[in-house]
Order: structure tokens, then C-alpha cells, then sequence
């Protein structure tokens, strides 16, 4: 578990309310619309797509607030066309996750709450999915970082 402040950076996002098992085909079409609107406008992407969750559930079933976000390097002068956001630095707890979707959460989150909860810190609500390393669906290997938002 790595302590640590993101950056503050300029986004292109969007979200809704949705369940773990809904993130994979949200994701599709938003990736797509975003790519579609930084085309459009002239901007131009600058890090990797980030996943922000809401108070995240530990079941499959239960409704979450989930966005996908693109960073962007901020334009001196945009049109209000496109809404850009501005995510401040935050304080989280973060482990690299290096190998499948199919064992993120076992072997990326699990132990990152794990070390969480035996420490001193408390978790905001918010968590992140950095995708430094995306390789497609259905691959045995991608380089995802975790990210727990931290109140203290």
C-alpha cells in the first residue's frame, strides 16, 4: 500500500448509478462518446481513462455512483459546449493491480482494504481505477492502479 496525493487535472467525464456487473458495457459506450468529444472539440487527451466510484459495494447487486473519465490538458479557451471538470488532489491508499479482470477485486482490492482497515487511516467514499495498462477484454493481463480516497 502506497500513501499518496493525485494530481490535480482537467477531465472529460461521464456517469451514472449502476451496478459492478453494468461497468463493462457503460464503459464502452462512454469511452467512445468522450473520444467522440475531445475529437470534436479539439482537445486532446493526456494520461490514462480513470474510473471514480461512490461509495463502492462489496456485492454485485447494490447501486453505486461510477464515472469514466478521460483526462485532458486543460485549453486556454474552450467553448461551453463541452463541460470539462476539475478534479482536485486527493489523499488515497494505492496498490497496481497486474494481471486480469477477473482477479481485480481478489487479488488488487482485497488486500488493499485488508491493509486499510488494519491501519490508522478511513476511507472517503471514493475510490479510483487508473488503467495505465488496458490490453482489452478477454486478456490475461492489464496494469490497473487502485485507489481508496482517504478522510484521514
Amino acid at each position: 500500500m502506497e500513501i499518496k496525493e493525485t494530481p490535480e487535472m482537467w477531465v472529460v467525464r461521464c456517469g451514472q448509478r449502476l451496478r459492478i456487473p453494468d461497468v463493462r458495457q457503460a464503459a464502452a459506450e462512454y469511452s467512445a462518446l468522450i473520444t467522440t468529444q475531445i475529437i470534436a472539440h479539439g482537445l486532446e487527451a493526456d494520461g490514462p481513462w480513470i474510473f471514480i466510484s461512490h461509495n463502492l459495494p462489496r456485492d454485485s447487486k447494490s447501486l453505486f455512483d461510477w464515472q469514466i473519465c478521460r483526462p485532458i490538458r486543460k485549453p486556454v479557451h474552450w467553448d461551453e459546449t463541452i463541460e470539462l471538470h476539475h478534479l482536485e488532489p486527493i489523499i488515497v491508499a494505492s496498490r497496481v493491480h497486474q494481471g486480469s479482470l477477473r482477479s481485480l477485486f481478489t487479488k488488487g482490492y482485497a488486500p488493499l482494504v485488508a491493509e486499510i482497515e488494519m491501519s490508522r487511516h478511513h476511507f472517503s467514499g471514493e475510490s479510483r481505477e487508473i488503467y495505465h495498462g488496458w490490453n482489452g477484454h478477454g486478456s490475461s493481463y492489464h496494469n490497473i492502479e487502485i485507489q481508496f480516497g482517504l478522510s484521514r
